[in-house]
């Protein structure tokens, strides 16, 4: 249990009551011997001792109650300071709830770009064929190019004077032949080609058909007066064609 401490007030107020009752004392006392004053003089130092105690009691009263604003300032600091400190946890749980968010966010990110990572990697491989295709492409034109770049050199010069030479006309006769090309081909292979493949039987008996022919010529100019029936045919047709 703490003990009451007397506030200065109090404690002044008694040693000035002690120091009244003193000096009666001492002037009550005045006719006591030597030795009487010998005690008046502790008596004095006794007081002067107790008065330097009450400015030390007084001192330290005051040191005290500036302790005592000390520590209300301090204790509304602590309560600022918690304020700020519930403030500044609700903040870090709102950031982490964030950053949770983030993460999860993050993570999904990090599969989508995994699965793009496994998209770039197949068109790679594709590209990769792709390009040893056309390297194989390139090789093949280069041996063609090196083939025939004799011929198309000297096919050159003629081509530049057929497309010269070549009218609207003949690109549109020309179109005009190439759709009539089916046409064609039927009729050759339903008219033409059968008679080709009986020229080799036709042709004995054309050689038979001339010289019967010949013969026949021999024996009509062998006629007599056909020579005259001759000029006559032909003064008749002269006039008629006249």
């Amino acid at each position: 249990m703490a003990i009451p401490l007397p506030r200065p007030g109090d404690v002044v107020g008694r040693t000035r009551s002690a120091l009244d009752q003193a000096f009666g004392s001492a002037a009550s006392f005045a006719a006591v011997p030597a030795r009487a004053f010998a005690v008046l003089d502790g008596v004095e130092a006794l007081l002067a001792r107790i008065n330097g105690v009450v400015d030390r009691i007084e001192s330290t009263l005051d040191r005290t109650d500036q302790v005592l604003a000390d520590a209300e300032t301090a204790v509304r600091e602590v309560a600022v300071i918690s304020a700020a400190a519930t403030t500044a946890i609700d903040t870090a749980t709102e950031v982490a709830s964030a950053a949770a968010a983030v993460v999860g966010e993050a993570d999904r990110v990090t599969r989508a770009a995994a699965g793009l990572v496994a998209e770039a990697d197949a068109v790679t491989g594709r590209a990769a064929g792709t390009v040893a295709t056309a390297e194989g492409a390139a090789a093949t034109a280069t041996d063609l190019l090196a083939a025939y770049e004799p011929a198309l050199r000297r096919g050159a010069p003629m081509a530049h004077r057929f497309v010269a030479e070549l009218s609207q006309e003949e690109v549109t006769a020309a179109i005009r032949l190439v759709d009539e090309l089916p046409k064609l081909k039927a009729h050759l292979t339903s008219d033409i080609l059968p008679i080709l493949a009986t020229l080799d039987r036709v042709g004995p008996d054309l050689h038979d058909l001339l010289d019967v022919t010949r013969d026949l010529r021999l024996a009509v100019a062998g006629i007599p007066g056909l020579g005259m029936l001759r000029r006559r045919g032909e003064r008749m047709s002269d006039e008629s064609g006249e």
